[in-house]
């Protein structure tokens, strides 16, 4: 695929790019063709004109991804400044799908508004809602009320957030629908009692999470099936961690990748890994955890592309 075989843009295509670099665990081949649309309309006219038969995926900030080291066909559409306006209106929040987690949650507090729970959550809006984010016992499926997707024909539409059947860490939205943002309704509290939570939250998750190593967030979804709730009743059996430890995986190891030894529900690139051994890693865990325990466990960390051609 040559970029004159592609509609023109305002914003920036470029072939062959490396997309390693652009994800957390930095791994992964390159896209054919990575797109970075200028605005909404940019983004509608190049769909538009683009041959049904080139694929299409987008992208957030890579933080909950593993891109396989054969990279991806077709174009990766990855949005960026013309996309992450927060806006208020009463206690409405229109975010932008490229617009952080955290600097909703913090724009929010601000306001009154809580969605504290977004505050440690890595990544950007689109991706919190293709997965339903969520911790401490609050999900986007609890303040979402409407997105707004470009879809592969460059048509734009308003889902409800009840069409798009969002459960735990899972949603269904159209076939090649891009978001472009969201709209939540967030309860109000007090500013400063909102930051003073924000605060705990971070000093909890960086005491627990290997937050400065490279990961790309929890690797597989809780059996319970919920994110943990943070109180004083919240089972740890069936969570992630407990049973890869159960299972004498922490710690494990193939090539540059490990379970980390801090909490062993985070998939590591602990340097020079592939993606390949990161995967191959992740499927033993899996294997692992269902020979000892009869549990299977589903990955959280989303995988695109193809592995690399063999020799």
């Amino acid at each position: 695929m040559m970029l004159n075989d592609l509609p023109e843009v305002r914003g920036v295509l470029t072939p062959n790019r490396d997309l390693s670099e652009l994800t957390w665990m930095r791994v992964g081949g390159p896209a054919d063709v990575l797109f970075q649309p200028a605005d909404e309309d940019d983004l509608c006219a190049f769909l538009a004109a683009l041959p049904d038969d080139i694929p299409v995926f987008a992208m957030g900030v890579g933080s909950n991804l593993i891109v396989r080291d054969g990279g991806v066909r077709g174009v990766v559409i990855r949005l960026g400044r013309g996309f992450n306006g927060i806006e208020f209106d009463g206690d409405t929040v229109r975010a932008g799908a490229a617009a952080l987690d955290m600097h909703v949650a913090r724009k929010a507090a601000a306001q009154g508004l809580n969605l504290t729970f977004l505050r440690t959550i890595p990544g950007s809006v689109g991706g919190a809602v293709r997965m339903n984010a969520g911790c401490y016992g609050d999900y986007m499926a609890d303040v979402l009320q409407d997105v707004r997707v470009v879809m592969r024909d460059g048509s734009v539409q308003t889902l409800a957030a009840d069409a798009l059947d969002l459960q735990y860490r899972s949603s269904t939205l159209p076939e090649g629908a891009v978001i472009v943002s969201a709209t939540l309704k967030a309860p109000s509290e007090d500013a400063q009692v909102l930051e003073d939570r924000m605060a705990a939250q971070l000093a909890k998750r960086d005491e627990t999470q290997p937050t400065k190593d490279r990961t790309a967030g929890s690797t597989f979804r809780n059996p319970a099936g919920f994110s943990s709730t943070g109180k004083a009743d919240d089972s740890q059996d069936l969570k992630a961690w407990k049973v890869i430890d159960d299972a004498g995986m922490r710690g494990a190891t193939i090539g540059g990748a490990v379970m980390n030894v801090k909490h062993s529900n985070f998939l590591t690139n602990a340097g020079g890994a592939t993606a390949a051994d990161l995967e191959d890693l992740g499927e033993s865990v899996r294997k692992k955890v269902y020979e000892t325990s009869g549990l299977t466990l589903v990955w959280e960390i989303m995988r695109v592309g193809e592995p690399a051609p063999k020799d």
